[in-house]
């Protein structure tokens, strides 16, 4: 029977301690890295193993992901002083599925071949509920052949796994095109609902309406019914993340010389959003936007100033 992989993920946060639970969950060994302590005790109790550094982790493991924040974060785990090259063996791979600009990823390219190592640029979409489902969509570029040897820790995390290409930096490049329709999607949901109960429509019937019809979507159902509920903290999509990915979008728009008139409203909003509720999620966007239509889009209710 053939060895299972020993598994590494560098970040236990909310996507990363959702992915070793479901690599726990179909019988990988796996060891993990963050720097804040007690998410190393939290997947202790999951059965996994909580490294004290990253080299450990590269040590350990066969297979190890990366799941960290932004491209910085991203260059040190792999490649800077005690990152993962310093330890991995020829023949492993690092999969790269933070989301991070197309360039930084293809600047990986050198410095890990040069090791014998393998490298998939794979991004994910489908957020913490998807981490924590093991239904997350995956967009992998790479190698072919890597692709197929990875398939048995991919399907471990991921419903819907795309081949992209082979060229490292096509991961981002689809996760930065995906973004702009997912940023300027949240967008439109907030502005609808706000001018529906505005205009006088029970938020509870607009919710009801907009999800019987030809836009309904997991995104709408989702956001919106936290919108209701006035749920803006903790719920696992902190708008830190988006508007750094529609950074990365925006960038990438200028470098290829593509308009993007909506995703850049979308930007500019959550760019608002993020100044005025720095701690909160995506959908804190709203209360901007109810600010300025003196209303507030509440289940069962409708409340606007006087």
């Amino acid at each position: 029977m053939k060895r299972k992989k020993n598994v590494g993920i560098i970040g236990l946060g909310n996507m990363g301690m959702g992915m070793a639970g479901n690599l726990l969950l179909k019988g990988f060994s796996v060891t993990g890295f963050d720097l804040r302590e007690e998410r190393g005790q939290a997947l202790v109790h999951k059965g996994g193993s909580s490294a004290e550094t990253i080299l450990e982790v590269a040590e350990k493991s066969d297979t190890v992901f990366v799941m960290v924040l932004n491209d910085d974060q991203v260059k040190e785990v792999v490649s800077g002083a005690g990152g993962l090259l310093e330890k991995m063996e020829p023949g492993s791979t690092i999969i790269v599925t933070a989301t991070i600009h197309p360039s930084s990823m293809k600047s990986l390219v050198e410095p890990v071949y040069e090791k014998g190592v393998n490298l998939i640029d794979s991004p994910v979409s489908g957020g913490k509920s998807g981490a924590d489902k093991g239904t997350l969509a995956l967009m992998a570029a790479c190698k072919k052949e890597i692709f197929e040897q990875q398939q048995d820790v991919l399907q471990a995390i991921g419903e819907n796994i795309f081949h992209v290409g082979e060229q490292i930096g096509l991961g981002q490049t689809t996760k930065a095109s995906l973004q702009a329709l997912i940023g300027s999607t949240f967008t439109a949901i907030f502005e609808s609902l706000v001018l529906g109960v505005k205009a006088g429509v029970n938020p509870e019937v607009l919710y009801d309406v907009i999800n019987a019809s030809g836009v309904r979507s997991p995104l709408f159902e989702n956001s919106a019914r936290l919108i209701l509920d006035r749920k803006f903290k903790d719920t696992g999509s902190h708008i830190d993340t988006m508007y750094k990915d529609l950074g990365i979008t925006m960038t990438m728009a200028k470098e290829n010389g593509a308009a993007m008139f909506t995703t850049a409203a979308a930007f500019e909003l959550f760019r608002a959003g993020k100044s005025l509720f720095p701690e909160e999620d995506n959908w804190c966007i709203v209360k901007l936007l109810e600010q300025i239509a003196g209303v507030e889009v509440k289940g069962n209710s409708i409340e606007v100033e006087k």
